[in-house]
């Protein structure tokens, strides 16, 4: 097995690196009176279905009997109120500067003293799909809210025989199992919007004060991916699938946001063909010496705002998060979805809505793509230098979405800088560089930019973006050189025209590299440097700006 579920007597004591005051505090709780486990899917499926405020619409889910649910086993809803997104100003990850591990654990254990007075429900599942890497993780919540714990249970792997075999025979790794304990509920004047305390070393969340559905599964991946990261794989927030081209195969990673493409991207097939496989569009590791790469999760936590009732997809919807219920012609229960309630309506559909999905690939990867939406960068920019390559990487530039419950006022419009497209590193941000600079200067996988926003007051279409990807798989692009600009090069599209004698463009192209540079120098300033990139970082952004002057 990957992760310690049980500790030898011999083994408890105060020097042992599982334990700290926070991961014992959490985890004692899942033991309480007032917690009942919850075993299986189908009794996971029955809470919620009568959890305060679900409704059970129409809609039937396909593949129960895979899946491990009830035979006629319907589409569940659960909503919230104001926060439909996840709020990054309540994360509070200890082992950072200026974290005061003894105050929190203080708070800790006065909200968990409190839950132990209300019933509370827990579930068990598997973060990672192979024996490459697999971990058992645990959460609990309070009774009322089943259905995040169900959703939950449905986003990982339930450990049915198949899994429980497969654990059994998986790598084992000296580390502790994951526990997520929340309580919704919990306020505290200190922490008006919430508290998400990390004690990533200890593989242990709490997730205080915040209902939204993808604050757990994101604490679970969080902790997943440090574990990860300790034990020699690159933690990856992107999108995985793989071309067989007959003669060859063409495996690729998409790195963005959400609402950047990054779905659309990886589950998108090659026109009229059934040659691609999908490895996963939102959590997936890379083994740092074979370059094999292991889904986290079997299911996707995809947004409904794309998917009216007559898209094939919501035949696969398995629950609904913040979306509206109206009845259809015939009485049915059906949802409203696309947005209309609120931003940001979720939606967690099954493995099954690809019908060439797999949990691992054993083949290095050909090619990486960082999505942004920069308005200064063509639509397809190709990087031939792994420092550069790691450096657009770490300043990846998009823009925030409603996935996120952000500060009022927040201007979605505005760009900013994501590294890796991870806003989910519990570790140094140094450490991510390092890895991505190692395996772009391996020499096997080249490293691409895609501009999925605007080029010069251009909307770059989804059809351009992913007739590009194609070309570039198939080895059919055709790249010139992005005006003077070293390692970089550029694929012409229609309607796209890099002109570099035009001084406005220059201006804004320098402009955006100055803001890449001062974010460099940003992140050496801030928490006492935690975050700090390699100088190199910062003098390649320098090269690139005086590049960019001498065409003025």
């Amino acid at each position: 097995m990957s992760s310690t579920s049980f500790i030898a007597r011999k083994d408890i004591h105060p020097t042992n690196s599982i334990f700290s005051n926070i991961r014992t505090t959490v985890e004692t709780f899942f033991y309480g009176n007032n917690v009942t486990a919850v075993n299986t899917l189908a009794e996971a499926y029955q809470w919620g279905q009568k959890a305060p405020g679900t409704v059970t619409s129409d809609l039937p889910i396909l593949h129960t009997t895979e899946l491990g649910l009830p035979e006629g086993a319907k589409v569940l809803v659960a909503n919230s109120g104001t926060i439909t997104g996840r709020t990054a100003a309540a994360r509070r990850i200890i082992g950072q500067p200026g974290i005061d591990s003894n105050y929190y654990a203080g708070i800790l254990r006065e909200a968990v003293f409190a839950s132990s007075l209300k019933p509370f429900l827990k579930g068990d599942a598997v973060v990672g799909l192979a024996e490459d890497f697999m971990v058992k993780a645990h959460l609990t919540l309070p009774e009322k809210y089943a259905m995040n714990v169900y959703s939950w249970m449905l986003n990982f792997q339930v450990m049915n025989d198949t899994y429980q075999k497969m654990y059994a025979e998986s790598k084992v790794y000296p580390e502790g199992d994951i526990f997520v304990y929340g309580d919704p509920d919990w306020t505290h004047p200190d922490f008006p919007q919430g508290l998400a305390l990390f004690d990533p070393e200890h593989n242990v969340a709490a997730i205080l004060g915040l209902r939204y559905f993808g604050e757990y599964k994101k604490s679970s991946l969080t902790l997943a991916w440090g574990i990860a990261h300790r034990n020699g794989y690159i933690a990856c927030h992107g999108g995985m699938k793989q071309y067989d081209l007959g003669t060859k195969k063409f495996t690729m990673a998409a790195f963005g946001l959400s609402g950047s493409g990054k779905s659309t991207i990886t589950l998108a097939k090659q026109k009229g063909k059934d040659n691609v496989t999908v490895l996963h569009d939102d959590a997936f590791i890379i083994d740092k010496e074979t370059g094999a790469t292991t889904a986290l999760e079997p299911a996707y936590f995809d947004k409904t705002q794309d998917y009216p009732m007559d898209n094939p997809a919501v035949n696969y919807f398995l629950t609904v998060q913040n979306v509206g219920v109206t009845l259809d012609e015939k009485g049915q229960k059906v949802l409203v979805t696309e947005d209309i309630r609120n931003g940001n309506g979720r939606t967690v559909k099954s493995r099954y809505v690809t019908d060439n999905r797999v949990d691992h690939l054993g083949e290095r990867i050909d090619a990486v793509f960082w999505i942004m939406k920069d308005d200064t960068l063509p639509p397809v920019v190709k990087i031939d230098d792994p420092v550069l390559a790691a450096v657009f990487g770490a300043t990846l530039a998009t823009k925030r979405s409603t996935a996120e419950n952000l500060a009022k006022g927040t201007n979605l419009d505005k760009l900013v800088m994501e590294p890796f497209a991870n806003p989910f590193r519990c570790y140094a941000l140094g450490e991510d560089y390092q890895d991505f600079r190692n395996l772009f200067a391996g020499g096997k996988t080249a490293c691409y930019i895609l501009n999925t926003g605007f080029f010069n007051g251009e909307k770059v279409t989804k059809e351009q973006t992913l007739g590009s990807v194609e070309k570039i798989a198939t080895n059919a692009a055709e790249f010139v050189p992005f005006g003077n600009l070293s390692h970089l090069s550029y694929l012409p599209l229609a309607g796209h025209t890099v002109d570099f004698s035009d001084q406005a463009y220059l201006e804004r192209l320098t402009s955006r590299m100055e803001s890449r540079l001062a974010f460099i120098q940003e992140q050496a300033q801030q928490l006492a440097g935690f975050h700090a990139l390699p100088k190199e970082a910062g003098a390649l952004v320098e090269k690139m700006i005086v590049e960019i002057a001498e065409n003025k």
